[in-house]
């Protein structure tokens, strides 16, 4: 089965240099469109390797770890765990990859950060750089009491006796994620997890919970007036794929964004919360008719 290949960029913070790692799935030819796919809060570039497969006949595509994440570099000052410094980081990988425009598939955080990307000020007559995108499960508008179910759990040192034991304990926290055979959640367990001796424990720094845990109501409410004010900005086509069951992305709030800013089409999966994880072929057809229509 193809794999990715693991490449790194340097990039800045305020203490120097950190490396984020990327995998990368080769397109049908080196002048190929590329599509980027980043990844959600806890999670990493791997989560995208069904999706990534299914689309390297028609793009090259590039699936970020964010920093903190996955095989990317840990930040010496967790406050630069926060999404403008993400979106810093991706105009550095841009810079490296030597493109001026690319697709986008953002799950939950990566949408955030997709969403600062695409609504940077530019030059008159620049192209946007991203051409079009998908948000998957999530908007301006997200709801505290989903912050505060995150955050019971993020950034928590465990370890386990085995992948398996670690891959039962990320089930229990991601039903929303839907139906997913033992196979298929193992496949998307394994890249999340390191050994360590005669123990596993997950790929990111316990860091990252900091500035997250450090979200009031009132934070919050100024973020999402932030967000909305970028979001009405856009004028790239956009996916807005929502989870029906979503306790992160209102109902209220995915209407509202079909109705703002780039109009976002959405199309809302039965069955699944916070998040899809576009690793089934009905998922992925969604984000493929998008990207080519």
């Amino acid at each position: 089965m193809t794999q990715p290949d693991l490449r790194f960029v340097n990039c800045l913070d305020a203490t120097g240099l950190h490396r984020m790692a990327y995998w990368e799935w080769a397109g049908p030819s080196a002048e190929a469109p590329v599509l980027v796919c980043v990844h959600g809060l806890s999670r990493q570039g791997r989560d995208f390797d069904a999706l990534a497969r299914a689309m390297s006949g028609r793009y090259r595509v590039i699936c970020p770890d964010v920093v903190g994440r996955g095989v990317s570099d840990w930040l010496r000052q967790p406050g630069g765990y926060q999404i403008p410094a993400y979106v810093s980081d991706m105009v550095a990988l841009l810079a490296r990859l030597d493109v001026a425009q690319v697709d986008w598939v953002g799950t939950s955080m990566g949408g955030l950060i997709g969403l600062g990307l695409a609504s940077l000020p530019r030059p008159e007559g620049v192209a946007p750089v991203i051409r079009r995108l998908v948000l998957n499960d999530v908007g301006p508008a997200i709801r505290f009491e989903a912050l505060q179910r995150i955050g019971a759990y993020l950034g928590k040192v465990q370890r386990f006796a085995s992948l398996a034991e670690g891959a039962a304990y990320l089930r229990t926290i991601s039903e929303g994620f839907g139906p997913h055979t033992d196979a298929e959640w193992l496949a998307l367990s394994e890249p999340l997890f390191l050994q360590d001796g005669s123990e596993w424990r997950l790929r990111y720094d316990p860091a990252i919970a900091l500035p997250f845990g450090a979200v009031t109501p009132e934070l919050a409410a100024a973020g999402e007036a932030a967000l909305w004010a970028a979001y009405d900005t856009l004028t790239c086509p956009t996916l807005l794929i929502r989870g029906a069951d979503s306790d992160l992305l209102s109902a209220e709030t995915a209407r509202a964004m079909t109705q703002r800013g780039p109009g976002a089409r959405l199309v809302e999966l039965p069955g699944i919360g916070h998040a899809p994880t576009l690793i089934h072929d009905d998922q992925i057809a969604i984000v493929r008719d998008f990207l080519s229509s």
